[in-house]
């Protein structure tokens, strides 16, 4: 894989990744688009738990063109510290079921989320993310991950996260998880998307050993013009260092947290919104189903 694309061959990589599994025939498999998000309604999935872990799954239609050509490959939704009780985290989940992912979010929180409006009195955003720390949460996901596998069949897998969520997408993706034979240590998940990602270090950027695309708001305070900047600059190096795709798409009128919480009676939020999805939808059809062929 090039380190780098034209905009005719990334146009094309699009357009590729979004037929992936239909033999190339639009025709025989649903084209992703808008209409696959959930905006609203009452989520359609079921929990489980697993290893003390609550687990949100949703489940493609099996009939589905899309599904079928997705058998074995599921997305781990991370979530943001609003964890699976916001709506919106479960709609989303729903979504990628919609384009034919099986799709599984962890309670990362043991049913303590940060509540919907962080600023209320008496929430102290430094404690909460102290109490959630990569020694707290890697346990939680490599617990889901290993029911993916082992329970549901899993083979290949995607990881798309979410402001605090969206730190573990790139954590997965380090190349010390899962054992491939003769002692080496691979990647947890084979594909990553993080859309706003949040207390990112330099160091994860720099390890991932897989596929990774970032969507990013233009008024991020969190994930700002120079956090952004100086993660492109690092996978920049990673793609001519292990000629790896990467993919950071800036949208506009967005602030943190548009690609779950955004505000869809505003036109332009909407729209950043669902195409943050597609976005994410793409890079897995592409690199977890279109490469597995």
């Amino acid at each position: 894989m090039r380190a780098s694309f034209s905009l005719l061959s990334f146009a094309l990589l699009l357009v590729g990744g979004a037929v992936a599994g239909c033999d190339g025939k639009p025709q025989d498999c649903q084209t992703p688009d808008a209409s696959l998000v959930a905006h609203s309604g009452k989520p359609q999935g079921t929990e489980v738990k697993h290893d003390d872990i609550t687990l949100y799954i949703s489940q493609p239609d099996k009939e589905n063109a899309r599904a079928k050509a997705r058998d074995g490959a599921a997305v781990l939704y991370l979530t943001d510290v609003f964890g699976i009780a916001l709506p919106e985290n479960k709609l989303l989940a729903d979504s990628f079921a919609r384009a034919g992912y099986l799709t599984v979010a962890p309670d990362l929180f043991n049913g303590a989320p940060a509540p919907g409006d962080i600023n209320v009195p008496g929430f102290n955003t430094t404690d909460f993310l102290a109490k959630h720390t990569p020694a707290v949460t890697d346990p939680i996901l490599a617990s889901t991950i290993e029911y993916l596998r082992t329970e549901l069949n899993v083979s290949r897998i995607a990881a798309t996260g979410y402001c605090f969520g969206g730190r573990y997408s790139f954590r997965l993706l380090d190349g010390e998880g899962e054992s491939e034979g003769e002692g080496k240590k691979g990647a947890a998940v084979d594909v990553g998307f993080a859309a706003h990602p949040s207390l990112l270090e330099t160091s994860e950027i720099a390890a991932v050993k897989g596929p990774v695309a970032i969507a990013a708001a233009d008024g991020d305070t969190l994930f700002n013009a120079q956090a952004r900047a100086a993660a492109e600059a690092v996978l920049l190096e990673t793609a001519k260092q292990r000629q790896q795709p990467y993919q950071v798409v800036l949208y506009s009128g967005t602030q943190h947290g548009f690609a779950v919480r955004a505000d869809v009676s505003d036109p332009q939020q909407k729209y950043a919104k669902e195409e943050a999805f597609l976005q994410a939808v793409r890079w897995f059809d592409r690199f977890l189903v279109e490469d597995s062929e």
